[in-house]
């Protein structure tokens, strides 16, 4: 959703390109550019697990190579500053493919350039910069994450999140070894050692590779979207704050939407209720967060995919119910 909090909250002008997709089928992928000269770009859709079927999800294939044509479009394009959206990906490959749509390359032992797949994570043993440099000079580039795992391990890109994608445990295996192997080579051929890095395993490895291949950094998604919405100043003197998610539970106050939210609301001692499709049994720290209260939508027994065709009518319910309580306890 980052895009859409682009085009509507900023007045983001929507623009599109042909890109390589995950499997490498071309597509047309569309990216926003602000007035002020930054591009927000949303790697699902160009490089995400909703642009595949069920049966063609396969991360050792997968690739983020159009993610990388979407940011040397909008560079071409006269951006300065590049948000990137980590989430939803279809690929574990490090950010092999963004950093080969920047003009990096990957060789074999023998010379032999490679495919940027995780398939071929292991087989690097060489990464050329060709004035790469250059092209992306005077450039400042961000990456809007969720989550702060590692490239690598029990915690890293394939564990946690390979299985989602398709990966066997096999496949975990061989991904987990070829990112370790890649961070590897990076760190002697760029001098940069970053596989521990908070966010390095965001979105397969994608974090990894724009802080390898496009110097970027790795922020919380949410402390970003803030900081471009001015929401500290919108809280100022409002009486009441409304956010959501479609599922609160103790993930939530881990990095996504409603934590962040509801501290801020809590530093500018506004209360803050979320609305949410369901709502799990323990929410962490939420409340002391500053969460004021959560409310659930559905409004009877019913099913996701019910839940999910009578959203408007539930969440203009849900909404109307949490302002009443709201209001009765203001006044």
């Amino acid at each position: 959703g980052l895009l859409d909090v682009a085009v509507s909250a900023l007045g983001g002008e929507l623009r599109s390109a042909r890109v390589t997709g995950p499997l490498g089928r071309e597509l047309e992928a569309s990216y926003a550019m602000l007035a002020d000269g930054t591009a927000i770009i949303e790697m699902a859709l160009a490089s995400g697990i909703a642009l595949l079927e069920p049966h063609e999800l396969n991360p050792i294939l997968a690739t983020t190579r159009g993610t990388g044509e979407l940011f040397i479009h909008a560079i071409n394009a006269g951006a300065k500053h590049v948000v990137i959206g980590l989430g939803g990906s279809a690929t574990n490959d490090g950010g092999m493919g963004f950093g080969e749509a920047l003009g990096f390359r990957f060789l074999d032992p023998h010379g032999k350039r490679l495919q940027a797949t995780g398939e071929n994570l292991s087989r690097v043993s060489q990464i050329q910069n060709t004035d790469v440099g250059a092209r992306i000079a005077g450039i400042t580039v961000e990456c809007a994450s969720d989550v702060t795992n590692p490239l690598c391990g029990p915690q890293g890109a394939s564990a946690v999140f390979g299985p989602q994608k398709g990966a066997t445990d096999d496949m975990v295996q061989q991904l987990d070894d070829g990112l370790r192997s890649i961070a590897k080579i990076v760190e002697r051929d760029l001098g940069q050692d970053l596989a521990n890095e908070p966010g390095a395993g965001a979105a397969g490895g994608l974090g990894f590779g724009v802080m390898a291949f496009a110097g970027g950094k790795v922020r919380s998604g949410i402390d970003l979207v803030m900081e471009h919405l001015n929401l500290s100043d919108a809280l100022q003197g409002a009486d009441l704050c409304i956010t959501g998610e479609g599922r609160i539970d103790d993930q939530t106050q881990f990095g996504k939407a409603p934590a962040g939210v509801a501290r801020l609301a809590r530093e500018r001692g506004v209360p803050c209720i979320a609305l949410a499709g369901s709502i799990g049994s323990d929410l962490g720290s939420l409340p002391d967060e500053g969460l004021t209260a959560s409310f659930a939508l559905a409004d009877g027994p019913m099913t996701l995919e019910e839940s999910m065709l009578d959203t408007e009518r539930l969440l203009t319910r849900a909404a109307e119910q949490a302002v009443r309580l709201f209001q009765a306890s203001a006044g």
